[in-house]
């Protein structure tokens, strides 16, 4: 299973293709298939002709909610937001911002910005599903095991991401100094 994965919400009924409308009760179907979590959208009607879903092969959890229309596109420059700093260091799927992303993912449940749906054990390690419910996306969020000796560390890597971004500029060398012009001595005559 991948340790990091976004599923963002369908934007219509994965059974009857009808597209949601703002406000409309849906429900949501994790599945595992292939090594990968699945989601699936439905709408209730659809959602109460298939009956019990949870006998069905690979059925991991499932939850209501209320679809929202999303919010139009805001294309200004900004410091990177919490949830935009996990999506992006999710993207890069880089073992070595597993610990930020956990941490960030909790700041955001903390914040009730992201709801955890299901902790699944996978490959010996917890896995947290959470979804955040204003956009409908899911991320799967493998715990890093940290130890307290580590959470200082982490923490000042959180830090630094949040004010500095994922890729912050490269510094720009120290000027060098030009050398003085070498002054050419001139022997002395001798008298």
């Amino acid at each position: 299973m991948n340790e990091w994965n976004i599923q963002s919400r369908a934007p219509a009924c994965e059974a009857c293709a009808q597209p949601f409308a703002d406000k409309q009760p849906y429900r949501t179907i994790l599945f595992a298939e292939k090594n990968e979590l699945r989601r699936s959208d439905i709408c209730e009607p659809c959602a109460l002709k298939a009956g019990d879903v949870r006998t069905r092969p690979g059925f991991i959890s499932q939850w209501q909610g209320i679809f929202e229309t999303p919010p139009p596109v805001v294309d200004a420059i900004q410091k990177d937001t919490a949830e935009s700093l996990l999506r992006k260091l999710i993207a890069q799927n880089d073992p070595q911002h597993a610990p930020a992303a956990y941490i960030l993912a909790v700041m955001l449940e903390r914040k009730r910005i992201l709801k955890v749906k299901e902790q699944i054990k996978s490959e010996g390690r917890r896995v947290f599903i959470y979804e955040q419910p204003r956009t409908g996306d899911i991320f799967t969020i493998a715990d890093p095991d940290l130890h307290l000796s580590q959470l200082e560390q982490v923490q000042h890597d959180v830090a630094q991401l949040l004010e500095h971004g994922l890729n912050p500029p490269a510094e720009s060398p120290a000027p060098v100094a030009e050398p003085e012009p070498a002054v050419a001595e001139v022997p002395a005559e001798n008298p």
